[in-house]
């Protein structure tokens, strides 16, 4: 009996053994569909993303087209410090942090407070046709969108300023007061976004229990102690990794409508790190120097997500990676 359990607990033969090679690829090959629908995002990024980071080292070289990448003589950090030593460099730096902040401070919170309050409804209707309303804007060009705001906030002929009138002020030249180009920048935004933000927050109010809210009734919750304490907790996790993403991307404004708003009048708050890469670089031909600059912008960024993800890994268990 010993010597028939000794052959049982013997190992299978070498052959009949899968390697950790052969575990992976039968695997692989088990749920070949699901990778085959990643394959086309993944080519787009090796394509348009990683492929193109060859040409990063014309930030360290004196870029000469004739010569091409590999043949254009290097320089160091020279056009890093050209950057860190210009005029423009503590305004361009400050803009785009307060632009970005005031984006964030204001625009962040906008999307959970409009979910929860639709989460809120019960006329089903009422409630589809309030969600098409604050979802339309998502989908008007950013050129349609800085041609409304040129259009409306016209000193002369803007409803806006009309209206200001009405009311016994005074015209103001919103697009040209450099005073006001973070604030009218900011509330297109919100008004733009928002709508669309709040999807992901309504998806992660629906995973959470009815059960939850059941026994807060019986116990005798309000609505406001129920958003608190359980819908406010239940979409938390969503919330901090958007705010990572979020946070991530704070040195990277979208350049199209910035640039659309821009004027001569407003440029002392308006010029940021994109436009500043865009004019210098597309514009002035110096396709050295403003890859330099966009490097630079990147490496911030970066640093930026890995501090945040790891401060939220630490204080709320939630983070990418």
């Amino acid at each position: 009996m010993q010597k028939v359990n000794e052959v049982q607990k013997l190992p299978a033969p070498l052959h009949r053994q899968k390697t950790p090679l052969k575990q992976k690829a039968g695997r692989l090959l088990k749920s070949y569909q699901l990778y085959l629908f990643v394959l086309p995002a993944l080519l787009y990024y090796v394509v348009f993303h990683y492929v193109p980071m060859y040409g990063v080292q014309i930030a360290f070289k004196n870029f000469m087209a004739f010569k091409g990448i590999s043949e254009s003589p290097w320089v160091g950090f020279e056009h890093f410090e050209r950057f860190f030593n210009s005029f423009e460099f503590t305004k361009i730096i400050l803009n785009t942090i307060q632009l970005s902040l005031m984006q964030l401070i204001l625009g962040f919170p906008a999307p959970i407070i409009l979910a929860l309050m639709l989460n809120q409804l019960m006329h089903k209707r009422f409630k589809k046709f309030v969600q098409t309303i604050i979802y339309a804007p998502h989908f008007i060009s950013t050129v349609v969108i800085a041609g409304m705001l040129f259009l409306f906030l016209s000193p002369q002929t803007g409803f806006i300023n009309k209206l200001i009138e009405g009311l016994g002020g005074e015209a103001v030249f919103f697009m040209g007061d450099p005073g006001w180009f973070r604030s009218v920048y900011v509330l297109s935004e919100i008004w733009q976004n928002t709508g669309w933000g709040t999807i992901i927050y309504l998806a992660a109010l629906t995973s959470i229990s009815p059960e939850l809210h059941e026994s807060a009734v019986v116990d005798g919750a309000n609505k406001f102690q129920r958003i608190v304490h359980i819908d406010i907790p239940g979409i938390m996790p969503t919330a901090v990794i958007l705010l990572i993403l979020s946070t991530g991307n704070i040195m990277s404004l979208g350049f199209e409508k910035v640039y659309l708003m821009q004027t001569p009048l407003n440029l002392p708050t308006s010029e940021i790190i994109s436009t500043y890469v865009y004019k210098t670089g597309l514009v002035g031909a110096q396709y050295s120097f403003s890859t330099a600059v966009g490097l630079f912008n990147s490496i911030i960024n970066f640093v930026i997500l890995l501090s945040v993800n790891q401060i939220a890994k630490k204080t709320s268990n939630t983070s990418l990676w």
